[in-house]
């Protein structure tokens, strides 16, 4: 046999099927949530030897902006749909939206949306870091989400998808119980970390509207129909024991005026859809916990 890296230990091998049964509420058979990600990116952002914010030189003033269509017009049309389905958010924030755009951030509060940390800034990344400059971020964004939202966080989306090898273990650590950042299951489960509990909970690449539109190339239609086929999917399976659909978004993104009305007619489908429970990330650990 070849040698190779040892498995990193994260979470135990477990085979799909024969799996100890979940049953979520009411006997719905997928957990469906929705996670915007409300993020703040620095037009002119620190150098990183390893990844460079901007495809273009500094200041990508077309990268920026582009981007900035969520803080300003295209949160509130996606908010708007999401809530008029009955969808609530489970945020993936950029903790620095706090200062810089505090009525997106109250505008989720008052929607009754969950929050969690995507780090602070979402064009500063973990590569590299000490341990004090990420306990510092931790830390940080523990202490911002609830003096801008009264909640404590739960869960963590490192910035940018980016990692040290302490991370999960530090999260943990800080009392946050449930981790984005694993892309292995299509079910919630444990992540082996050296204090406290850590759960992993499905979010997706596959139906992120960042891959649809920027990787596969999709229409909004066409993300649209994938979001139903993935529910459809996953809905069936969970018959045998509970799955989780999580939805990814960028409201700059889906939320632009061509792509909502697709994206409204996949809400539409999955809310009708009696097999679907609804419900924030933190309720879905809470509902997988109490049957472990």
């Amino acid at each position: 046999m070849l040698e190779g890296s040892a498995d990193p230990g994260l979470y135990d091998y477990a085979p799909y099927r024969g799996r100890r049964k979940v049953v979520w509420p009411d006997g719905k058979t997928v957990a469906v949530w929705v996670a915007p990600n409300l993020e703040y990116y620095e037009i002119d952002p620190p150098s990183h030897p390893r990844r460079k914010a901007w495809v273009r030189p500094h200041p990508d003033v077309v990268g920026y902006s582009h981007r900035d269509h969520s803080n300003r017009v295209s949160h509130w049309r996606m908010a708007d749909v999401m809530s008029r389905h009955g969808f609530p958010g489970s945020v993936s924030l950029s903790v620095a939206l706090c200062q810089h755009h505090p009525e997106v951030v109250a505008d989720g509060v008052a929607r009754g949306w969950e929050f969690f940390s995507h780090g602070i800034y979402n064009t500063r990344y973990a590569y590299e870091m000490s341990e004090e400059q990420e306990r510092a971020i931790i830390e940080d964004s523990i202490r911002t989400v609830r003096e801008a939202t009264g909640q404590t966080i739960r869960g963590w989306l490192a910035p940018a998808l980016t990692h040290t090898p302490r991370t999960l273990d530090l999260i943990a650590e800080y009392g946050l119980d449930y981790t984005c950042d694993l892309y292995h299951d299509d079910q919630v489960q444990e992540v082996k970390v050296k204090s406290g509990r850590l759960a992993s909970i499905p979010y997706s690449l596959e139906v992120n509207d960042h891959y649809g539109f920027f990787v596969y190339n999709m229409s909004g239609r066409e993300y649209a129909d994938t979001l139903i086929r993935q529910f459809e999917r996953l809905a069936a399976e969970g018959e045998q024991s509970g799955t989780v659909m999580c939805i990814p978004l960028h409201a700059y993104l889906i939320g632009q005026p061509h792509r909502i009305g697709p994206f409204e007619e996949a809400l539409r489908h999955i809310a009708a859809d009696g097999r679907a429970w609804i419900a924030r990330a933190g309720e879905i650990v809470d509902a997988w916990r109490a049957q472990q």
